[in-house]
């Protein structure tokens, strides 16, 4: 049966859209007026490698089996979607008219399925040790959340790196490392269903007869997708200096016995809330898939671009190891440089989002 998703985000939102699309799922895409038109008209395109091939295939979504539209915030119309997506930097939810669809969502009661790199205040809210810690700093504005059942909203570890070509229009993403979505359970077992049916109608998908990388991986633990804390930390936002932002394999392979001691003890952290080793990506994978990362992070390419807010799950990270009574120097470290960076562009006049 065909599902229908709305998904607030077309740019890295366009990545999951598609698989959606190909395993004969409807999807709606909320952004810019200027991007839903160019969507409506053109459709988009992901650029993906499938494996043992050698260069990337171009999926358009108009080749695929599901249906594909894109709208603005403020016209959507929530009757008859099954669960929302949420694929945009955690500072654009601050917007006016997205604040609003996220009452509006909120309301409705949809379980929403986040693959932000910065996870949603009511995710956290369903792990017990962070129930009751302050954490609102970390966030834009966390007064976003307020509304939001926790059981209603889950997190998708978004580890597929994907990012939009500068020279190509903004319909158009480019895979760089097809990894899997790793999603959480939702509280409702009818919603869990629903999960795991997009997770086998994805999995199914064949491309020429080839398999096609980034699934949706479906687990009960909670604390799989924070396994990407200690990748967030150890490489995207390290990717932020004093002075011109570096690739992530620099981040991470310049100095490797200090990039594992930071990966350990952001790990570490996830343990004393919870996680178990089989919830986590050993060191030397991460390392191993930062060796292909060859541009800086999205985080990083945003402050040298002049944004004033990017997703702080490095404050994030940085708040809950204090509170747990394990800091670490390193981490406070890359907190501060980011919060310099961030700063100089506030005190330039920087344009945001």
């Amino acid at each position: 049966m065909a599902r229908n998703i709305l998904i607030l985000g077309a740019s890295y939102g366009s990545l999951l859209a598609t698989k959606l699309l190909m395993a004969s799922h409807n999807v709606t895409l909320v952004c810019r007026k200027k991007t839903a038109d160019l969507i409506n008209r053109d459709g988009t395109e992901v650029r993906i490698k499938l494996r043992d091939e050698a260069v990337h295939r171009a999926i358009f979504s108009r080749d695929l089996p599901g249906k594909l539209d894109a709208t603005t915030p403020a016209e959507v119309d929530l009757s008859g979607y099954d669960l929302v997506g949420l694929a945009m930097q955690e500072p654009q939810y601050t917007n006016h008219t997205i604040r609003v669809l996220m009452i509006k969502i909120a309301e409705a009661k949809l379980p929403c399925l986040s693959i932000m790199n910065m996870p949603p205040l009511p995710y956290l809210k369903r792990i017990p040790a962070l129930a009751d810690m302050d954490l609102e700093e970390a966030y834009t504005n966390a007064l976003v959340w307020e509304r939001f059942k926790p059981g209603l909203v889950s997190l998708c570890s978004p580890d597929p790196q994907a990012f939009r070509p500068p020279e190509e229009a903004a319909n158009v993403l480019h895979v760089g490392l097809p990894t899997n979505f790793k999603a959480a359970a939702f509280e409702d077992e009818a919603h869990n269903k629903l999960l795991r049916e997009l997770e086998a109608d994805i999995d199914a998908v064949k491309l020429d007869g080839h398999d096609v990388p980034v699934k949706l991986k479906v687990f009960d633990s909670l604390f799989v997708p924070l396994a990407k804390w200690s990748m967030l930390l150890t490489g995207n936002y390290r990717c932020i200096t004093p002075h011109e932002p570096q690739s992530i394999r620099d981040a991470v392979h310049s100095d490797l016995e200090l990039s594992q001691s930071i990966y350990d003890h952001v790990d570490g952290i996830a343990r004393r809330l919870g996680a178990e080793a089989q919830d986590q990506v050993p060191f030397e994978k991460y390392a191993k898939a930062a060796q292909s990362l060859l541009k800086p992070s999205s985080a990083a390419r945003a402050v040298a671009a002049g944004a004033p807010f990017i997703e702080r799950v490095d404050l994030l990270v940085k708040l809950i190891s204090h509170q747990l009574g394990a800091p670490s120097a390193e981490i406070d470290r890359t907190v501060q440089i980011v919060d310099q960076k961030l700063n100089e562009k506030i005190v330039a006049g920087g344009s945001g989002l």
